[in-house]
């Protein structure tokens, strides 16, 4: 059957999980039931919620004191059929979620497609495997980092930040997502620039980088500026996709002439999952929508930095990003007070198929943003090759300036 089947985190003050999973199962599609004739009952069957799963957790005294009543915690599985809805993201989260989202202290915390319902949807166009492929990069995380200052600056200082980033050797460097189209540094201007300094180091070293580019302006304008990215030579595209949607992220990565990766930035999700009683978690939002809409990267805080999702969230979202599944594999890049003295760490909690990826961590090297690359890269080597941190600082003058200033955290085998 082609359905698709949500999962709720719900806080009921009644206490009645099963009635409130019934009124959630038919407010949100027949709207009624029992008083229904038992013929329109069997012309309704089809397009019925079914609740598949109540379960009553422990309660929480902290939850309590926060709302000033004693709510009742359980889940909520529901199964909405496919005939009530047309396959898109937006119908889909309307359905299970629209008006329900308004209804006191619930939060959707999964979406279960049926593969029937997945077919509707493109996921990423390269995908993990894809974008290795345009490095040439297999064996180890993807290095990233960020351009920082540059609003108010010129095309040519950026040119300069972006050549200190890859002769660092950083894998990827991405806008800042707050550096819109601006007469200093025209979107397309940059695109051009970052080719011919991605080009010019290239040829210096054979160390092969690629610049993401952030896509913005008004939604209307999106697909001629991305297909306009394309005919340039753009080697990815920053999208801030919660400030649009996840339905026009969707229509870039399904447009055939668009033809370059969609790096997901996190920005104004927050405001949709940081609430433990609200919203949508952090492994569906970040996970497993953009994959589904076809982000071929997920940008998310780290567990490590000042702003900071908790540990299991982060590795929901990964683990939403790498299940083997009909879409391909999408990179998680945990963000956000990344140093080179969090590599083991990094390593062990999102594994080698992710992206390392940071901003103060390169830039605020004492070497600059080249020592900073090369104490990343330093550190990257020296895990997967099973020695310390500190052993690697031994020959490594740019990974021990970053311990001394950082400090590090080793991880046990």
């Amino acid at each position: 059957m082609s359905e698709v089947i949500a999962t709720y985190l719900v806080h009921d003050a009644k206490g009645d999980l099963a009635k409130k999973a019934e009124g959630i199962a038919l407010g949100l599609t027949v709207g009624s039931w029992t008083d229904l004739p038992l013929l329109e009952q069997e012309q309704l069957k089809a397009h019925k919620g079914q609740v598949l799963e109540v379960s009553q957790l422990e309660n929480c005294e902290k939850t309590n004191s926060f709302l000033g009543k004693n709510v009742t915690r359980g889940k909520i599985k529901i199964a909405y059929p496919s005939l009530n809805y047309s396959h898109d993201i937006p119908a889909i989260l309307t359905t299970g979620f629209g008006k329900l989202s308004l209804d006191g202290e619930v939060k959707l915390i999964d979406l279960e497609f049926s593969d029937s319902l997945k077919s509707a949807f493109p996921g990423p166009a390269f995908g993990i495997k894809g974008i290795r492929e345009k490095l040439n990069v297999y064996d180890r995380p993807l290095l990233m980092s960020i351009f920082k200052g540059v609003i108010g600056r010129d095309l040519d200082y950026l040119k300069e930040q972006l050549k200190q980033q890859v002769l660092g050797g950083v894998d990827l460097v991405k806008d800042d997502e707050i550096l819109f189209e601006n007469p200093l540094t025209p979107f397309e201007d940059r695109i051009i620039a970052g080719k011919e300094v991605l080009k010019q180091v290239y040829v210096e070293t054979g160390h092969k980088a690629l610049y993401a580019v952030n896509l913005s302006g008004k939604t209307y304008d999106l697909k001629d500026k991305a297909k306009r990215a394309s005919e340039l030579g753009a080697d990815a595209l920053l999208f801030n996709v919660f400030a649009y949607g996840l339905d026009v992220l969707q229509s870039l990565a399904e447009d055939p002439e668009i033809t370059v990766p969609i790096m997901a930035h996190p920005a104004v999700s927050g405001a949709s999952t940081a609430s433990s009683l609200y919203g949508f978690s952090s492994s569906l939002l970040l996970g497993k929508l953009l994959r589904i809409a076809g982000a071929d990267f997920s940008l998310f805080p780290s567990p490590y930095g000042s702003v900071a999702l908790n540990r299991e969230d982060a590795l929901g979202i990964a683990e939403n990003c790498l299940v083997e599944d009909k879409f391909k594999q999408v990179f998680p890049v945990p963000s956000a007070g990344i140093h080179p003295g969090l590599v083991p760490l990094l390593i062990k909690d999102f594994g080698v198929d992710s992206v390392i990826n940071a901003g103060g961590g390169v830039h605020g090297h004492p070497n600059g943003a080249i020592g900073g690359g090369r104490a990343f890269r330093a550190a990257i080597d020296a895990t997967l090759s099973g020695i310390s941190l500190k052993q690697a600082a031994e020959n490594s003058n740019d990974l021990k300036i970053a311990i001394d200033l950082w400090g590090s955290t080793e991880v046990n085998k």
